[in-house]
């Protein structure tokens, strides 16, 4: 599984992963790291940063809402639900989830997530704040 190590959303739910009884061992590799670019040459690594991607041991690659189905697949406890979120009417469940998961952790719509490395904070008290790269404390701030 790729996931985004800058975002906090991304690694609690990676620690809450690699808690669970698995029936299908995961493995958690940083999204566009050289790591990931070592592993899997052939993917767009940009695109694993805005949407969550599993590669399957056979190279298959699912995103968004079919990667959740297969990691819950992966756990004991979480079976059941990955088939019955397979079905037509679970799968529109799932991506729902995707798309209230992808609103908490910042990223747009469209385009890419906020990411710390852009200057991109998440305080829980009062939201997203952005300092640019290279401003510290007021050394940016508006007249």
């Amino acid at each position: 599984m790729l996931y985004d190590a800058d975002c906090p959303l991304c690694t609690h739910i990676r620690d809450w992963l690699t808690k669970r009884p698995q029936l299908v061992p995961l493995e958690f590799v940083p999204a566009g790291s050289p790591a990931a670019r070592t592993r899997f040459p052939g993917l767009d690594h940009g695109s694993t940063l805005a949407e969550i991607t599993v590669v399957g041991d056979g190279g298959q690659v699912y995103r968004g809402a079919a990667a959740w189905i297969v990691t819950l697949w992966a756990l004991r406890d979480h079976r059941r639900l990955a088939h019955r979120l397979s079905t037509p009417s679970g799968m529109r469940f799932a991506k729902g989830a995707v798309l209230a998961a992808a609103k908490w952790r910042g990223a747009p719509a469209v385009g890419r997530a906020y990411r710390a490395a852009d200057g991109w904070a998440y305080d829980p008290r009062d939201g997203w704040h952005h300092t640019p790269p290279g401003c510290g404390s007021d050394a940016c701030a508006a007249p």
